[in-house]
């Protein structure tokens, strides 16, 4: 293929692969705690890791990735406590990033405003190789964590009450879903951007959830979505002038809607022939839907 034979592009479409595969493995997970907006927030913390980035002439991958971590440790310690004051801090936080960001992009060099838009949107011009290396490397973390670690992560996000008598490190699990979910904020951001991480880590389980009842099958549909969209997306910018996250996500909503189309005839017919269950097995627990009634599901 044509597209194949352009150095940036194989690098965007690795980037575009990984990005579909750990941003929904992630985002299952966070929409299962109901924090599906979590994502939204890391990618504003982050936004002054990059910045700093330009700033000390570093990678501004690492940088972001650095601050994330720190950001989301400390969004996870603020949720944690159940304050009520706790929603004014995290707004505080999320915000004072971004702002950050914006302070401190105009102390560096010349030119590094308009880079900084191409990690708010995402470019598949701007992955350099040494990009590729580092959205690998993280990708992996995040994959070994969210799918090694499924049914530890997954009983916490379920029930912490529960997940804390059967002897599970809960705020450990907690704190390591919050840094994976900065890790993968970092991945996606060259291709999706910044803003609009948060909707590839909550759109692709959305329309998952549709037309699966398990949670695995939720997991690797949402994955499969991902991966299909990210690069479909980078495959489309690379002949439309446009940023990559944006064709990325709105081809997201486009699958969801259709999977939504198709599930209402399917619940129906699921109703009519499905018979009372004896009871839930030992691994079969509710994922709820967003905005919608719980399904069954199995890890």
């Amino acid at each position: 293929m044509e597209i194949l034979d352009y150095a940036f592009m194989q690098r965007a479409l690795i980037a575009a692969l990984l990005v579909g595969v750990t941003a929904p493995a992630i985002g299952t997970y966070l929409v299962q705690r109901r924090q599906a907006i979590m994502g939204d927030g890391i990618g504003h913390v982050a936004m002054t890791g990059v910045a700093l980035g330009f700033l000390l002439n570093a990678s501004p991958v690492w940088m972001a990735t650095l601050v994330a971590v720190i950001g989301s440790v400390g969004m996870e310690l603020i949720r944690s406590r159940g304050r009520t004051s706790g929603d004014i801090a995290l707004a505080m936080l999320f915000y004072g990033g971004m702002a950050g960001g914006v302070m401190i992009i105009n102390l560096a060099p010349n030119g590094s405003t308009a880079n900084l838009t191409s990690y708010l949107f995402g470019s598949i011009t701007t992955v350099a190789p040494e990009d590729v290396t580092a959205i690998v490397v993280l990708a992996a973390f995040v994959i070994a964590i969210t799918v090694g670690l499924r049914r530890q992560l997954f009983a916490v996000c379920q029930d912490e009450e529960f997940a804390r008598v059967t002897g599970l490190p809960v705020r450990l699990l907690n704190l390591l879903i919050a840094v994976t979910a900065a890790v993968t904020v970092t991945v996606a951001m060259r291709i999706v951007g910044l803003l609009l991480v948060s909707a590839m880590m909550v759109i692709p389980v959305a329309a998952a959830q549709r037309v699966t009842r398990g949670f695995v099958a939720t997991l690797g549909l949402a994955m499969a979505i991902g991966v299909a969209v990210s690069v479909a997306g980078t495959v489309t910018t690379y002949y439309v002038d446009a940023p990559s996250g944006a064709a990325i996500v709105l081809l997201s909503i486009g699958v969801f809607l259709v999977l939504a189309a198709v599930a209402a005839p399917l619940a129906r017919r699921r109703a009519r022939t499905t018979t009372a269950a004896s009871g839930p097995g030992p691994d079969d627990c509710p994922l709820p839907a967003s905005g919608s009634a719980t399904d069954d599901v199995r890890v």
